[in-house]
């Protein structure tokens, strides 16, 4: 449904924060960009250290990257899931509400559930310090940001994975691929895949080594950490 706007968006990922910056503020964000030019963001989002919170409360993240999973060669490849009756509630619910504000068509039904402060759901890299909704809005393929809510909405009726279990950085991550490796990937997941992008974006991510679309994440206590792009 979406594979000519997503193709058209996968290939701005790797706009650099720099590059972002340098387009203005009007949006009162770091990395937002002015005039037709419509890149997706980047999406090095930093890994909250023991103890931290995703994001700083001056807006400013804390070292890291929470949307890049663990690559140690120690580390086995986490289970592909489909049960949502098995999340959390808090998961289950916030989930249903980002489907429900995505299904709306209203960009701005996504507002309530981003949070503030600490808590505020990471979508770009650097601090976003002023209208995520705006921000969001400005990366879409068109004016009114319908397409980053299709692609918010397909991104969450994906698989997931279950990530640091009983740690304080437990995620669910959707879509699965996040944490998949790629080359490993059944004939049946490709065409889950394909659903999210096209077969060109499927050999570039290959030659890069990773998924790289459109990912988002929720805590165990039901906040919506992340959704992002890139790398």
């Amino acid at each position: 449904m979406h594979r000519s706007l997503l193709a058209g968006t996968f290939l701005l990922l790797f706009t650099t924060a720099a590059s972002l910056a340098a387009a203005g503020s009007s949006t009162g964000l770091d990395d937002e960009i002015e005039g037709e030019s419509r890149p997706a963001p980047s999406s090095q989002i930093p890994l909250p250290q023991e103890g931290d919170k995703p994001e700083a409360e001056n807006g400013e993240p804390p070292e890291g990257n929470v949307t890049r999973p663990d690559t140690r060669e120690e580390t086995p490849i986490p289970d592909v899931l489909y049960d949502i009756s098995a999340l959390p509630e808090p998961v289950q619910r916030m989930r249903k509400l980002l489907m429900d504000a995505a299904r709306s068509g209203d960009i701005e039904n996504l507002r309530p559930l981003i949070g503030t402060g600490a808590n505020r759901t990471q979508m770009a890299l650097g601090g976003l310090e002023g209208d995520p909704i705006e921000f969001l809005r400005e990366i879409s393929g068109d004016d009114e940001g319908q397409e980053i809510l299709a692609i918010l909405l397909e991104v969450l009726e994906a698989g997931f994975v279950h990530l640091d279990e009983g740690t304080e950085r437990e995620l669910y991550v959707w879509p699965y691929f996040f944490s998949v490796p790629l080359e490993e990937l059944t004939p049946a997941q490709k065409v889950e895949l394909f659903k999210l992008v096209t077969a060109g974006d499927y050999e570039e991510m290959r030659t890069f080594g990773a998924y790289i679309f459109y990912r988002t994440a929720i805590t165990p206590d039901g906040e919506w950490l992340f959704f992002v792009a890139g790398d």
